[in-house]
C-alpha cells in the first residue's frame, strides 16, 4: 500500500522535470539515503565490480536494506552482505549477485562474489539452525513476476573467503522459528500444490553438528496454491502452532494448523474435514481476537432471519473458533465482522443466539436487533463508519459515541434509549467499547 501512495507523487515529479515514463519502478523510486558506513561499503563494492550496478532491496522481513551488516561467520566481527545486479543488461540477462565484504584495519574490501537464483530478493534471514553453531545466510529470491520463489542457505568461511550454498528449494513461505520449543531454531518451508495435483506441504529442517539437514514433512489439508496469512499462536496444550490461512477455491480461504513435537511436524486438526469447515471469504483471517495468545479462526454463519433469502441479500455473522485439546473446533465468540470496513463487534454472552443484524441503507449503518421466534425485535445498537471529518462530526453531534479513528475516518456507535429491558439484552457504553475491535 505504501507504494501505491508514493507513485502518484513520483509520477507528478517526473512530468514536471520533463522526463518520460520509459523507465522502471526501481528508477522512479529513489533509494534510501546511505549512511557513512554504507557509503564506504558501496565504494569498496564498486572498486571490485565497477560502477555499473544496481542495488537490490529485500521486499519483506527484518532486513530491508541492500546492505546487511552482521556477523555471518561467528568471529565476533561484522561482515557486509550486499545484493546487486549489473546495469545495461536485458531482463533475461540480469543476474542477481551477492557480494560479501570484510574489514581489514577498519577498511572494507570485497572478499567474495557469487550469483544468486532469481532476479528479486524476497526475504533475508540470518540465524543458527538446530544444534549446529554455524551462522546461516538464508536468502529467498524470486523471478521478476514473483511467480516462482527459491530459497538458498549459504555459509560464509572467512578463512577461505568464500560463500557456499548447501541448501536450495522452491517455496511459497519461509521462516526461522523454534516451533517445537526445544531452544533451537527450525527452518520452516511451506510449498503450494502444483496445478492442484497434490496437497500443499510443510517442512521443518534441523541442522545437526555435522552439518546435515534433518527434514520433518507433513501434507496440509488441501491443494493450496497460495497463502494469504500465516500467524503463530499458542495451542490448548501450550505448544506453538502455525495458523495457515490458505487460498482455497475461487477467492476463498481456509485454515490449517501445524505444530511440531517429538513425533515431528504434524497437523493439529483431528481430521481434514475440520479444515474444510473453515472455508470463508478472503480477508477473513485468523486473529487473536481477545489477545490471550491463542488465535481464533473465523467461521461464517447466516444471521438469523436470512436463511430463506437470496445469497446476495444475506448477512452473515462470524463465529470465532478455538482449537480444543482433541483437535476440534469450539465456538468461543460470536460477532459481526465487517471485512471491508475492518472492524469486528464481539457479541456479549447474553446476545448469543438471541440477536441478529440488519443494514440501514438510508443511513448507511449496521443495526443490531433482538431476534425471537422468527421475529426481529427492538434495536440494541447502531454502528456507523464515517469516511470523512464532516460525517464524523455529524454523528457526534447526534450523540454517537466515538469508538476508533484512523486518519480522517472514524467508527461511531449509537445505543438507542429504551425503557424496556425485560429481555436483559440492552448494552451500556462500556459494553460497546469492550465489544468493538479494530482489525489492524
Amino acid at each position: 500500500m505504501k507504494l501505491l501512495r508514493i507513485l502518484p507523487l513520483t509520477a507528478a515529479a517526473v512530468l514536471l522535470t520533463g522526463c518520460t515514463f520509459g523507465t522502471s519502478i526501481d528508477n522512479l523510486l529513489a533509494p534510501p539515503k546511505q549512511s557513512i558506513e554504507q557509503e564506504q561499503i558501496y565504494s569498496a563494492l564498486t572498486d571490485a565490480t565497477g560502477s555499473g550496478i544496481r542495488l537490490k532491496y529485500p521486499r519483506s522481513g527484518k532486513y530491508l536494506s541492500a546492505f546487511i551488516i552482521e556477523d555471518i561467520d561467528g568471529d565476533g566481527n561484522s561482515e557486509a552482505v550486499v545484493f546487486y545486479e549489473r546495469n545495461g543488461l536485458g531482463v533475461d540477462e540480469r543476474t542477481l549477485r551477492i557480494n560479501v565484504l570484510d574489514q581489514d584495519d577498519g577498511k572494507w574490501r570485497s572478499v567474495c562474489d557469487t550469483a544468486a537464483a532469481g532476479s528479486e530478493i524476497e526475504k533475508v534471514m540470518i540465524s543458527q539452525l538446530g544444534s549446529n553453531e554455524r551462522i546461516n545466510l538464508i536468502v529467498g529470491s524470486s523471478l521478476i513476476n514473483r511467480s516462482e520463489k527459491n530459497v538458498t542457505i549459504y555459509s560464509y568461511d572467512s578463512e577461505t573467503e568464500s560463500i557456499v550454498p548447501d541448501f536450495s528449494e522452491s517455496y511459497s513461505f519461509i521462516d526461522v522459528t523454534d516451533l517445537d520449543g526445544d531452544g533451537t531454531n527450525d527452518f520452516l518451508v511451506l510449498s503450494g500444490a502444483v496445478n492442484n495435483a497434490k496437497a500443499a506441504t510443510a517442512e521443518a529442517y534441523k541442522l545437526d553438528e555435522e552439518g546435515k539437514y534433518h527434514q520433518h514433512l507433513c501434507d496440509l489439508s488441501g491443494s493450496f496454491t497460495e497463502f494469504e496469512s500465516l500467524s503463530y499462536g499458542r495451542l490448548a496444550d501450550g505448544r506453538t502452532g502455525l495458523y495457515i490461512d490458505a487460498v482455497s477455491g475461487t477467492g476463498s480461504i481456509q485454515t490449517d494448523v501445524i505444530c511440531m513435537d517429538a513425533r515431528g511436524l504434524r497437523r493439529v486438526f483431528s481430521a481434514s474435514e475440520i479444515s474444510y469447515s473453515t472455508i470463508r471469504p478472503s480477508g477473513c483471517t485468523s486473529h487473536d481476537i481477545d489477545r490471550d495468545g491463542e488465535l481464533e479462526i473465523p467461521v461464517q454463519t447466516i444471521a438469523a432471519g436470512y436463511e430463506d433469502v437470496s445469497e446476495s441479500e444475506q448477512i452473515r455473522l462470524t463465529e470465532w473458533m478455538s482449537i480444543n485439546s482433541s483437535g476440534s473446533l469450539e465456538r468461543k465468540y460470536s460477532s459481526y465482522f465487517s471485512i471491508g470496513e475492518g472492524y469486528v463487534f464481539v457479541f456479549p454472552d447474553k446476545w448469543r443466539d438471541r440477536v441478529t443484524v440488519k443494514r440501514d441503507a438510508i443511513n448507511d449503518e449496521i443495526v443490531f436487533c433482538t431476534y425471537s421466534n422468527g421475529e426481529t425485535g427492538r434495536e440494541l445498537l447502531r454502528i456507523y463508519y464515517a469516511e470523512d471529518p464532516v460525517s464524523r462530526e455529524d454523528r457526534i453531534s447526534a450523540d454517537y459515541m466515538l469508538l476508533h479513528t484512523k486518519g480522517d475516518s472514524a467508527y461511531l456507535a449509537s445505543i438507542p434509549q429504551s425503557g424496556d429491558d425485560s429481555d436483559g439484552l440492552s448494552l451500556t457504553a462500556g459494553d460497546v467499547a469492550i465489544g468493538f475491535r479494530y482489525m489492524e
